[in-house]
């Protein structure tokens, strides 16, 4: 059986969505099953219904396992992979598939570090996401500057934030959107504290310092949807059905729902809304958070 690629897809005349080129214009350290069940899958389907145009590049944060390289098994692929949303919705079951190809590639942290950094010279990249875990984002002094890669997220995000200032100066749209969505309060502003604490201790200039504040926005996220991943028992199935083989099948929940905490303008720059997307962008993400908390104990009580 022949892998999913997009040549496959063309031999059986797919008639679904794709998107084979656009400029890669997000960032995403985390390539689990989580993001590109929910992150992904929202941008692809903002290339689909509103012209979001962008392409995502995949980033590994971890090391091999074993041998095994999730980044390889990406790109055999060509980023391509197929998503179940099961559940109910409207009173009616759902089980949609879809073919996800807003991903370009994905890099290994350690094996392609260099490459990852490059990507900040990318004039087209505009928005970083991520999820590292709950334990990603720390801060550990022991980390340096001149470390190909440092330990922590927060660190190699604060190397690839001054490659970008380093390249592009203080010119104006240069900054990122960052997307945190690790499942701790107020993701954003910690990653942000974490950035900036390094930037001071690697005696970095006052003019980067300043660049960060300005013009990087570092957005507090609230993800809402239960991914259950790679179907093990019925991959084989699917497969043959589907006609390809897909190593990184994912599947989730059909509800979901997104709070972004940033600035008005991002309403116009990520056209979820336009999309028709369950993606909310407010000023306090805050009350969302108090209101799922609410709901997960009502349901144990």
């Amino acid at each position: 059986m022949k892998k999913l690629s997009y040549e496959t897809l063309k031999e059986q005349n797919y008639q679904g969505y794709l998107l084979k080129d656009a400029p890669e214009r997000v960032l995403q350290f985390g390539e689990g099953n989580f993001l590109r069940a929910f992150v992904d899958y929202f941008i692809d389907m903002m290339n689909e219904k509103a012209g979001f145009n962008s392409k995502v590049v995949l980033v590994q944060p971890i090391g091999h396992a074993g041998g095994f390289n999730v980044a390889d098994v990406i790109n055999e692929q060509e980023g391509l992979y197929t998503l179940y949303l099961r559940g109910f919705e409207n009173g009616q079951k759902v089980n949609a598939k879809r073919i996800i190809s807003c991903v370009s590639r994905c890099l290994n942290v350690y094996s392609d570090y260099e490459t990852v950094m490059a990507c900040a010279e990318n004039p087209d990249l505009r928005y970083i996401a991520c999820n590292t875990t709950e334990a990603g984002i720390a801060y550990d002094p022991q980390c340096r500057l001149t470390e190909t890669p440092p330990s922590t997220y927060p660190a190699k995000l604060t190397q690839f934030l001054y490659r970008r200032f380093q390249k592009f100066g203080k010119e104006a749209g240069k900054g990122f959107v960052i997307l945190a969505c690790e499942l701790i309060d107020d993701n954003g502003k910690e990653l942000e504290t974490c950035v900036l604490k390094y930037a001071e201790q690697w005696h970095l200039e006052p003019e980067f310092i300043q660049w960060l504040k300005d013009e990087n926005i570092f957005c507090s996220t609230l993800v809402d949807r239960i991914v259950t991943g790679f179907p093990r028992g019925e991959a084989a199935e699917i497969n043959e059905e589907n006609g390809y083989e897909d190593n990184i099948l994912d599947t989730g929940e059909v509800f979901g729902f997104w709070v972004i905490e940033g600035p008005e303008s991002l309403k116009k720059e990520l056209p979820f809304a336009e999309a028709g997307l369950p993606v909310l962008i407010t000023d306090n993400h805050k009350p969302y958070k108090q209101r799922k908390v609410r709901i997960l104990n009502g349901a144990h009580t």
